[in-house]
């Protein structure tokens, strides 16, 4: 499988994410640079997190209009799996890829440290590897991460089963104690209806190994590659039935 980390003017964990699809998950991975529009024959983009040109105006604002997103887009409504995490997240949301938005943290202050979040879908690309329930201790890091949407909005991620982490306790209760950053109903990740876009405020990529303190977040990438080999073993069951 072949992953493509997408890299703007103040990215600072694209080298995370490719670290972890190449060294830890061993796989192929490649950078984008914003200003092409190559994605160099990637089965899946991410994302990933920082500050794109500096937050300006607000996060994820200009990246949107990189011409690298335009491929993104048309790769993503093709069916290809697009994972923003932190900042990449936010680019997806300026993007209209995901609804919603995301406004500062409900403290006023960046938040950094490890955090708890239960897995409450299992059929995205992102998390066929996972179960529902699963309590994953994972990091975040931001100063922007309070999702937010309308109420018809919210109403329909809820009830389409879209909303993919949401924070909690390490018992996996719903509180507003263990919510970071105010999210409503908690929401820590969601994907589109088709669940190949998945935009999630943890960092994954901080903790796929043992010596991070935790490898909970290895499990994204692995349902990644699940997902790939599955689609590539019946591809090549469809190009035998019809040599047959």
């Amino acid at each position: 499988m072949k992953f493509g980390i997408v890299v703007f003017p103040g990215s600072n964990c694209d080298h995370d994410a490719y670290h972890v699809a190449k060294h830890v998950a061993g796989q192929e991975a490649v950078f984008l640079w914003h200003k092409s529009t190559d994605l160099e024959g990637v089965d899946a983009i991410i994302l990933p997190g920082g500050f794109s040109y500096g937050d300006y105006l607000r996060a994820g604002a200009i990246a949107r209009f990189s011409p690298i997103m335009k491929e993104v887009v048309r790769f993503a409504r093709s069916g290809g799996p697009v994972l923003g995490i932190c900042n990449g997240f936010q680019i997806l949301l300026e993007a209209g890829l995901l609804p919603g938005a995301l406004l500062r943290n409900e403290s006023l202050n960046f938040v950094c440290k490890y955090v708890h979040i239960r897995v409450e879908n299992t059929d995205s690309i992102f998390t066929r590897s996972l179960f529902k329930g699963q309590i994953l201790r994972i990091p975040v890091a931001h100063g922007e991460g309070n999702y937010y949407a309308d109420e018809k909005t919210i109403q329909d991620l809820e009830k389409k089963n879209l909303v993919v982490f949401r924070y909690s306790t390490d018992a996996g209760e719903i509180t507003h104690a263990c919510n970071p950053n105010g999210s409503v109903n908690n929401i820590a990740g969601i994907t589109h209806p088709t669940l190949n876009v998945l935009g999630m405020m943890p960092h994954p990529e901080r903790c796929a190994e043992d010596v991070l303190g935790s490898r909970d977040g290895l499990g994204i990438f692995q349902s990644l590659i699940r997902w790939y080999r599955s689609s590539a073993a019946n591809a090549a069951k469809e190009e035998e039935c019809l040599e047959i």
